[in-house]
């Protein structure tokens, strides 16, 4: 059943975006609809991103790697899965079933790289950080490692100037942060040099914008990053103890009749929309293609802040691209749970599960790369 969920959609259904933007209008899931989109930067895309829908559950992940898109793949193939076993196990979903996942996740990850960081050393410095959202039984779960966002759009009382509320349900853990780097110095008094501004932004030993992960393993185990295998990346960073974690936030919240939609997105969205211009555009406009109007919107502000015009930005190859804007991932949870019972009426309509992932690379999906061992379920 899970295994569903590793194919990116087109390999399934033969679907194809145009040049370096890929997206999903519409989709059900239990509670409502969904949309997704994806427009890649990097010469490989880093962000990854998946929904899986059942009558009883939703769960969505997306991925934002760095370094390489080893960790974001990984995740993407593994911690679904883990999710979905644990709940069998324990009976139900709940924030230490999906702590568990991400502690699974973090730990089959680094067996990864001790078995393959001889061949490629490099592995030891990819990371991603980790935003998954999951709804059951009318129970929303957030959780999250690194800076990618959930906000929730929800009806404003009546009186009100907006009719809609963006209200941010995640943690952004990026020492950018005054509160987070505040926590990172706090955790590490005996090093003065723990955060240090570089390069424009704060940064974990000028290194890392995120304080939290799943992989960045030179950062957690300083025996890697004391390695000379690993020197040929940089020169040693002194370590005492780990200067990043995998302890992801969560946060549980009761869903109610005036909470709309949900976005879920890495922070490629959130570098060029605020948490309020994202929901005004999902609440102004048809349901069928939100993710990708909040793509378009996103790469019109990158385009705007370079006397560009977005025309232009499309025709930048990716690599290149990479200079104008980072990858983005949206996805777009209606919520109508209020409106009536939907569960029985999606699996008559659309069977019991089903999984769709977006693609592992835009311009690469008939690449050889699901043969990658990084990225492949064993």
């Amino acid at each position: 059943m899970m295994g569903r969920c590793m194919r990116p959609l087109e390999r399934c259904l033969g679907w194809r975006g145009d040049g370096l933007l890929w997206h999903m209008d519409l989709k059900p899931h239990a509670s409502g609809d969904y949309s997704i989109a994806v427009v890649q930067a990097n010469s490989s895309l880093e962000d990854q991103s998946q929904v899986f829908t059942s009558p009883s559950a939703t769960y969505v992940g997306v991925y934002d790697g760095h370094g390489g898109p080893e960790a974001s793949r990984f995740i993407n193939n593994r911690l679904f899965s883990h999710m979905h076993k644990l709940v069998s196990e324990q009976g139900g979903l709940s924030a230490e079933v999906i702590k568990k996942a991400f502690d699974a996740t973090e730990e089959e990850f680094l067996q990864l790289v001790k078995r393959s960081w001889t061949k490629r050393p490099q592995i030891a410095s990819v990371g991603s950080c980790c935003l998954v959202g999951a709804i059951a039984d009318d129970i929303l779960y957030v959780a999250n490692l690194g800076d990618s966002r959930a906000v929730l759009g929800r009806r404003a009382p009546e009186g009100k100037r907006k009719p809609v509320v963006a209200e941010r349900l995640s943690t952004d853990h990026n020492v950018g942060v005054e509160e987070v780097r505040k926590e990172v110095e706090a955790l590490h008094p005996d090093d003065s040099h723990i955060v240090v501004y570089s390069r424009g932004v704060w940064r974990i030993k000028g290194i890392i914008q995120v304080s939290r992960s799943i992989g960045d393993v030179y950062l957690k185990k300083p025996e890697f990053n004391r390695n000379p295998l690993f020197h040929q990346f940089g020169p040693p960073i002194p370590l005492k103890r780990p200067v990043m974690t995998a302890e992801p936030s969560i946060q549980i919240r009761k869903l109610r009749p005036q909470d709309m939609f949900l976005i879920f997105a890495s922070d490629g969205l959130w570098e060029q929309l605020s948490d309020e211009a994202a929901v005004d555009i999902v609440f102004k406009n048809p349901r069928a293609g939100i993710a990708k109007r909040l793509v378009r919107a996103a790469l019109h502000e990158a385009a705007k802040k370079r006397e560009m015009r977005y025309d232009d930005i499309k025709r930048i190859e990716k690599g290149v691209r990479r200079h104008f804007h980072d990858d983005i991932t949206v996805i777009v949870i209606y919520l109508d749970q209020h409106r009536g019972p939907r569960s029985s009426k999606f699996k008559e309509q659309h069977g019991a599960v089903d999984c769709t992932s977006a693609p592992v690379d835009i311009y690469s999906l008939n690449s050889d790369e699901a043969d990658d061992p990084v990225h492949t379920i064993t």
